[in-house]
């Protein structure tokens, strides 16, 4: 019997986002495009805060010129800076990883008739929440009192 699926805040948000983004991506090409843009997305920002921490980061002799930062104790501040610049550079080196990896998914071109499965195997992936019969079907299981996860 299959496992019911997380009821918790954050993976009904997750939930949601996945199938948002395949009703809005349906494609195999529109899939490529949007993973490449969030990986470009997640590379330039990390790597900006990165720049931006390595110029904060003082030189081991001069530790006490560290900017205070109301989000972080002063003498905690060194510490957190200087482990935060060691894990953003390994997720900017994994995010390299990926995109290396990315470039062999864009290599794959698929016929329209084959586009067209992935727009028809997507409705059904994630049906659109505000169609009618959705919203009809979600009433009803609302209504049901046996359901565990019902409106608390």
């Amino acid at each position: 019997m299959p496992e019911e699926p997380c009821q918790c805040p954050d993976c009904q948000r997750f939930y949601r986002e996945h199938d948002r983004l395949i009703r809005e991506f349906p494609t195999l090409r529109q899939q490529q495009e949007l993973n490449w843009a969030a990986i470009q997305s997640f590379r330039t920002l990390s790597g900006r805060v990165l720049e931006d921490l390595q110029k904060q980061s003082p030189p081991k002799s001069d530790e006490n010129s560290v900017q205070t930062n109301s989000a972080c104790p002063q003498e905690d501040l060194s510490d957190v800076l200087n482990q935060s610049i060691a894990d953003l550079e390994n997720i900017n080196a994994h995010l390299f990883s990926i995109e290396a990896l990315m470039e062999r998914i864009f290599d794959v071109r698929v016929p329209e008739c084959i586009e067209q499965k992935f727009r028809e195997l997507a409705g059904e992936l994630a049906p659109d929440p505000l169609n009618v019969d959705r919203l009809r079907l979600n009433r009803l299981l609302h209504q049901t009192p046996d359901l565990p996860d019902r409106g608390k």
